[in-house]
């Protein structure tokens, strides 16, 4: 169980950290013109991402009492991998990436990195990540209704980060 929190206070920091990262490239697009899009749907992700940790919580924390709690060494490989694709993705974008679709006049669309083969990386691997942290755990049930949620939103958001970006 100690594998659990150590890994969910590693996300929740890891989280914070993205946050302050985006909040500082907010300010700097800002500074430069830059304009938010999409701000409606941007609360709904911070619902499923909130709702996502109590969730999963909520069921390994079922699980450990039930004597069914499990650490999935191959999803754990997984999530790690995940992580270096975040990594990769966060450094491409440098002072673009952000939590929130703001787009800067007249720059063009960054294709280096993992954007350079597909266009929503971080989206894939956020997915990835919906279904393989709980996965690790046993918690099946979170592993299958949050990557569900996660696409449902994305269908709102990336056709409004498409139109943003004019694509």
């Amino acid at each position: 169980m100690i594998y659990f929190y150590l890994i969910i206070l590693f996300i929740i920091g890891q989280r914070l950290t993205e946050l302050y990262i985006a909040n500082k490239n907010e300010l700097w697009m800002r500074e430069r013109g830059g304009v938010e899009l999409g701000k409606e749907h941007y609360k709904l992700f911070i619902l499923l991402h909130m709702a996502f940790f109590v969730c999963l919580i909520w069921e390994v924390q079922l699980l450990y009492w039930q004597n069914n709690y499990a650490f999935n060494i191959y999803f754990f490989l997984i999530f790690l991998l995940a992580q270096i694709g975040r990594i990769w993705c966060i450094v491409s974008l440098g002072k673009f990436w952000n939590t929130k679709i703001i787009v800067l006049p007249k720059v063009i669309h960054i294709k280096k990195g993992p954007y350079k083969y597909i266009k929503h990386p971080n989206y894939v691997i956020v997915f990835i990540e919906l279904l393989v942290i709980p996965a690790m755990f046993g918690a099946y049930k979170t592993a299958i209704l949050f990557p569900i949620l996660h696409i449902l939103l994305l269908s709102i958001r990336i056709p409004s980060e498409d139109r943003a970006l004019g694509r």
